[in-house]
């Protein structure tokens, strides 16, 4: 009787070691997949700081065609829109913040 509880105890102390090995593996899993996540969060941002640029740039090279032809009422206009958006953001920036 005394050799099963001692093969029983030690099946209760496998199970254990095996169950904190399933446990640890388990959180290594869990870190690889939010480790892959953020890395997918980051490849979207730079993707859309790209785009964004990129309509920058556009946008840029309009207001110069703009200025060079000599629309001084459009470039008013856009200034005051600019220099009120900045404005706007930096009153609600300095509220939030």
């Amino acid at each position: 009787m005394s050799e099963a509880y001692e093969r029983e105890r030690q099946n209760n102390a496998r199970l254990e070691e095996l169950s904190a090995k399933v446990s640890s593996l388990r959180g290594v899993t869990v870190d690889i997949y939010d480790n892959a996540r953020e890395q997918g969060v980051l490849d979207n941002t730079t993707e859309t700081f790209s785009t964004m640029s990129s309509q920058l740039k556009g946008s840029a090279g309009r207001l110069g065609r703009m200025a060079a032809s000599g629309n001084k009422v459009a470039i008013f206009k856009l200034s005051g829109i600019a220099i009120g958006t900045f404005l706007v953001l930096y009153y609600l920036a300095k509220w939030f913040l």
